[in-house]
């Protein structure tokens, strides 16, 4: 038979130890039971109360491959603790072919059997609601003494031997001039590309995001405040942040929350990464204005002619015009069958290069079936001799080796096939161009890079090598039969005009 072990540990308080502990005694039951283990699907930090576990769900999707017979588990609290989701996932699995098995804990297959199965999952789902309300009520306590409870330690801080929150003189200067910089009119943009300039890292140890510093920036803790549940400590931990200043930076992201701000559009430019300066390579960056009306426009900018000024002279480009000039590229690209079929070649070309060794065991495994074959039917005209056995017990264990890594290769990394790749392209076709989220999965499934110039824009479609030119004034001429204009670029608030559809590009 084959197996998968699935281990998993709840809390941050146990260690990898415990994973190395559940997988060798679950090795050791299989290898006392004759059950080659295929992979070992392991959770960390995850508990059993939720089916929410994503290594646990991956183990629930690969048994309908039917590649294991069995999943061997330390004790079957390491499967579910919640008696509904025990006995839901088990019908799954059951009609997948795949049973649940504990490798320290004896149960029949017989009725006691099920009782007992039944006494352990309650005694499991009792277990951890009784552990959580343990929890809770350690918690509770450390709340009342403002002592930090676990979980992600924001930047700025530090905790002292006594588990209480400290300032940390590194960072938490840091953390002022967020507030400073976001209060004198700085964006959050601006201000995330300074930190990360400075080398500074986010509460989870990498570069700061957009939502890093929405997330700073709305964190009461840095003004003194201490929170568990319904516990509110006002001065439970030292103040980063005077409280005029904090309150002053609330009632900005509340007034930007409410009116069309500009680091919203900041979120809405669909080239992000994929467009760069032609002269000078640096990307170019969404960036927003507003006439003397209020209406506001959108642009995208060369990222060294607004930081370091007289470097480049490229000027802006209207965001809505570059965008619906891509947008069709990528559109002619995915009407047209031929291209449709390339893609597929190249997925299916890619797919077979990158996994080399499956072929390769799937032809041995042909080779050693025909070589078994060959010998049977030996042996049934009266050929048999030792080396005859001895060749047959040979291709045996080779058949079932190879077997095995076959299973493993196909649970590693499934084969995606060429009528599946074909559909999902073709099923692109029905996209709405109208919604941002269509447009922009189109432009990241087709556009590789595209550099703009004053006058003309190339562009490198994922599909093939080499770039394809459009120059601008073919552009302006195609506007031109729709409107008076295209105030293709400008280096200041531009006219307000409708530019339209491109889609006849």
């Amino acid at each position: 038979m084959t197996a998968v072990i699935y281990a998993r540990y709840s809390s941050d308080n146990q260690r990898e130890e415990s994973i190395e502990g559940q997988i060798r005694e679950c090795t050791a039951f299989a290898e006392k039971n004759g059950i080659t283990i295929l992979r070992h699907y392991i959770d960390r930090a995850f508990s059993a109360k939720t089916d929410n576990r994503p290594e646990f769900q991956a183990m629930v999707k690969d048994s309908s491959k039917k590649l294991f017979d069995m999943i061997i588990v330390w004790k079957l609290d390491r499967f579910a603790r919640n008696r509904y989701d025990s006995a839901r996932y088990k019908a799954l699995l059951k009609k997948n072919g795949v049973k649940v098995v504990s490798a320290t804990e004896v149960i029949s297959n017989g009725a006691e059997g099920i009782i007992l199965e039944s006494v352990l999952e309650g005694y499991a789902e009792y277990f951890s609601a009784d552990l959580s309300e343990k929890v809770i009520r350690g918690r509770t306590e450390n709340a009342l003494k403002c002592k930090f409870n676990g979980g992600t330690l924001p930047i700025g801080y530090v905790i002292d031997s006594e588990h209480h929150f400290q300032i940390d003189p590194l960072t938490a200067p840091y953390v002022l001039e967020v507030f400073k910089r976001y209060d004198e009119g700085a964006t959050m943009t601006d201000i995330r590309d300074w930190l990360n300039g400075q080398g500074i890292k986010n509460a989870k140890g990498q570069q700061m995001t957009y939502n890093s510093i929405d997330h700073i920036l709305k964190n009461r803790r840095y003004r003194g405040e201490y929170k568990y549940r319904d516990i509110v400590v006002p001065d439970g931990i030292p103040a980063i942040i005077p409280q005029d200043l904090f309150d002053r930076v609330q009632e900005k992201l509340e007034k930007n929350r409410r009116a069309p701000a500009r680091h919203k559009a900041e979120e809405d430019y669909l080239l992000t990464t994929k467009l760069y300066c032609g002269y000078c390579g640096a990307y170019m960056f969404g960036e927003s204005g507003a006439s003397h009306t209020g209406k506001v426009y959108r642009y995208y900018k060369c990222f060294s002619a607004k930081r370091k000024r007289g470097s480049c002279h490229k000027k802006p480009v209207k965001k809505q015009f570059i965008e619906n000039l891509v947008v069709n590229r990528a559109i002619a690209a995915l009407q047209d069958d031929k291209t449709i079929e390339a893609i597929v070649s190249m997925v299916m070309d890619l797919q077979e290069r990158e996994n080399t060794d499956l072929p390769m065991y799937e032809q041995q495994l042909k080779e050693a079936e025909t070589g078994i074959n060959n010998l049977l039917n030996a042996i049934q005209q009266g050929i048999l001799t030792p080396s005859t056995k001895s060749r047959l017990e040979e291709l045996e264990a080779a058949k079932e080796d190879l077997e095995i890594r076959i299973a493993n290769e196909k649970l590693a990394k499934p084969k995606l096939t060429a009528e599946f790749v074909t559909m999902w392209l073709k099923r692109l076709r029905n996209l709405d161009m109208t919604k941002k989220e269509h447009r922009q999965r189109l432009i990241d499934t087709f556009i590789n890079s595209v550099y703009v110039y004053d006058d003309k824009l190339e562009y490198t479609i994922n599909y093939k090598d080499g770039t394809e030119t459009i120059t601008f004034e073919e552009a302006s001429r195609a506007l031109a039969e729709q409107e008076s204009g295209s105030d293709m670029e400008s280096s200041g608030v531009p006219r307000q005009k409708r530019l339209g559809d491109l889609r006849s590009w």
